[in-house]
């Protein structure tokens, strides 16, 4: 079967197409004089004044071959004779004369709605019921109370058992104890962070009691924009980037009372784990680093050096390093969360979620972050529908028995399927089409492209560290040639999967699928649903991991022994039913037992 990192590594010369205005168009003479049209004369096509260099029938039979279409020599010299006055206008709004810069926020006019225009998705109503946790007594040890979830450090906080200040420097002496090991942090907010404690301890002591995460200090992957604070993408072009302008989801955790500690990393402009002050690894294994993009809030929250974290997905950002880290990420439905002032990679499929080490603290989080934002086209109302002890049996989980039993699903997965079933849930067999999803990524290749298109022509991805076949300076050079028919027929595509989605959810409450299946990865993220990755076990590995293709001439490591590391599934649900998600993954993770467990050394 061929794998998304194959059709990564592969593809782009195979079956990008081929939009020649990009980079030549032909200018073949001046053009024959013409008479003015008589009055009430129509506008045509092919009357532009002509732009570009000259092009041959040769350049045309070249460009062929990378859509694999064919036209005569007649056709290819009709086109010669006419691409610099029928196709000008693609290439003159970047090039000039009449030259429009298109702003970093500006997004595009078509905009993704997972509903595709069907009324009452979602919950029906808003209903926030939390376990509530009382005041346990609080640990001795500072690494007792750093690994504690948000919701027990919550519950501390509010009974004035700990101060905000005390659990912010403790989280801050382990970041300079082990960030060197891990290299997770980008920009440690050490005066910010102690600032907002103290005004935290100050409202909580004079019983102004904000919520849940008030005193709380968390992380932000580091696209995330703080006013004043650098915020780099993690890649060279951008490290002494300083916005103005808090995002909406920092703005919103702020007024939950929450403190900010640090801007964690991400593999250079959100792919993989590789950013401009190295790797960020995995604390349960410090030979390979921690998956990514969001790496840095996986690690981090990990190690017990933040609380909780914000990371994004756009495909596998937040599924993957929370597999890798043994953490609990939640990725919202597309819409519920507003991106406004967080980087774009691809307009119709990033989405911001939490990374904690609970089911339920992700969906603390969440409850302070949703809601629209006028900043961001692609952000709705949803109602959140969270009550944490209401009943799952008789709760049908889908599943596809191939993908059970074929890698890269594991014993865990299949035991996942068992525990829920023990729990009441109805498994409940599920199919799809066996179509060609990873031909959606044309749509990711050419929104990133977009976004990063002055980065591109500048020559200044060039001095990003990764220029291998499948990191982004090569693929957004490559991209330059897409076919927009291709785009657009990927575009079809991608509705009629969605259509088959929705059938799929329309016959179960959820799903439980191997949490690095490729084809559900790349499906879920383009139809918007959301999905809970929550550890379960753990399993040996002999060999380090990597996000990047196999490259022969540098093979992984072998480890010299085998390495127990953690192991997670991840339940995929009906839009904006985030609630539903997080009553079964609370369940599913009491059963497993499993999630206490803490990275050996940290």
């Amino acid at each position: 079967m061929k794998t998304r990192r194959d059709f990564l590594t592969q593809a782009p010369l195979g079956v990008l197409g081929a939009v020649v205005a990009g980079r030549a168009v032909a200018q073949n003479g001046a053009a024959p004089a013409q008479s003015a049209p008589p009055p009430g004369s129509p506008g045509a096509f092919n009357t532009a004044p002509p732009v570009g260099p000259k092009l041959t029938v040769d350049t045309f039979a070249e460009a062929e071959k990378l859509v694999q279409v064919t036209m005569t020599e007649a056709q290819r010299q009709m086109a010669v004779a006419n691409w610099s006055t029928s196709m000008a206008a693609l290439v003159e709004r970047r090039t000039g004369p009449r030259k429009v810069a298109l702003e970093e926020g500006l997004a595009p006019a078509t905009t993704w709605f997972p509903a595709m225009g069907r009324a009452h998705v979602g919950p029906a109503q808003n209903r926030f019921a939390p376990v509530g946790l009382p005041a346990a007594p609080l640990p001795a040890k500072d690494e007792d109370i750093a690994f504690a979830s948000v919701a027990q450090l919550g519950a501390w906080l509010r009974a004035r058992k700990l101060t905000s200040t005390r659990l912010t420097k403790i989280y801050l002496d382990r970041i300079k104890r082990f960030d060197p090991q891990l290299r997770c942090v980008i920009t440690l907010c050490e005066t910010h962070a102690l600032a907002q404690a103290a005004q935290a301890d100050k409202e909580i002591a004079a019983g102004r009691y904000r919520g849940p995460l008030h005193g709380i200090p968390w992380g932000a992957k580091d696209l995330l924009d703080t006013a004043g604070i650098a915020t780099t993408y993690g890649a060279e072009p951008f490290r002494n980037r300083v916005p103005k302008e808090d995002a909406a989801v920092v703005r919103r955790l702020d007024e939950a009372g929450a403190v900010l500690v640090a801007k964690l990393s991400l593999g250079a402009l959100a792919l993989n784990d590789i950013w401009f002050g190295g790797q960020t690894m995995n604390p349960w294994l410090l030979q390979e680093g921690a998956s990514g993009s969001s790496a840095g809030p996986a690690a981090a929250t990990a190690a017990g050096l933040v609380a909780f974290a914000i990371g994004s997905e756009t495909q596998g950002s937040i599924i993957s390093p929370c597999m890798r880290c043994g953490t609990t990420g939640l990725r919202p439905t597309y819409g519920r969360v507003p991106r406004t002032g967080a980087m774009t990679l691809c307009w119709t499929m990033d989405k911001l979620g939490p990374i904690a080490r609970s089911v339920e603290d992700t969906l603390l989080v969440l409850h302070a972050i949703g809601g629209p934002d006028a900043g961001d086209t692609a952000s709705v109302p949803a109602h959140l529908d969270y009550e944490a002890t209401a009943p799952i049996k008789g709760l049908k989980v889908g599943y596809f028995p191939d993908w059970m039993k074929q890698a890269p699903a594991t014993g865990l997965d299949r035991a996942a399927l068992d525990q829920l079933r023990a729990l009441g849930l109805v498994p409940t067999e599920v199919s799809l089409p066996d179509w060609p999803y990873d031909d959606l990524n044309v749509l990711l290749f050419a929104e990133s492209a977009a976004a990063f298109e002055e980065l591109t022509l500048s020559g200044e991805a060039d001095r990003m560290r990764e220029q291998t076949p499948d990191a982004w300076p090569n693929l957004f050079r490559e991209s330059r040639f897409l076919s927009a028919v291709d785009f657009v027929q990927a575009d079809r595509l991608r509705r009629k999967v969605a259509i088959e989605m929705a059938r799929v959810m329309g016959e179960v409450d959820l799903l439980l699928v191997p949490s690095l299946r490729d084809e559900m990865m790349v499906i879920s993220n383009m139809t918007g649903h959301p999905s809970l990755t929550l550890r379960t076990g753990f399993v040996d590995v002999d060999q380090v991991r990597s996000d990047w293709a196999p490259n022969p001439a540098h093979p992984r490591p072998k480890l010299s022994r085998p390495h127990r590391v953690p192991y997670g599934v991840t339940l995929v649900g009906r839009l904006f039913e985030e609630g539903t998600l997080a009553r079964v993954g609370r369940a599913l993770e009491a059963k497993a037992g499993v999630v206490g467990e803490r990275p050996p050394g940290f």
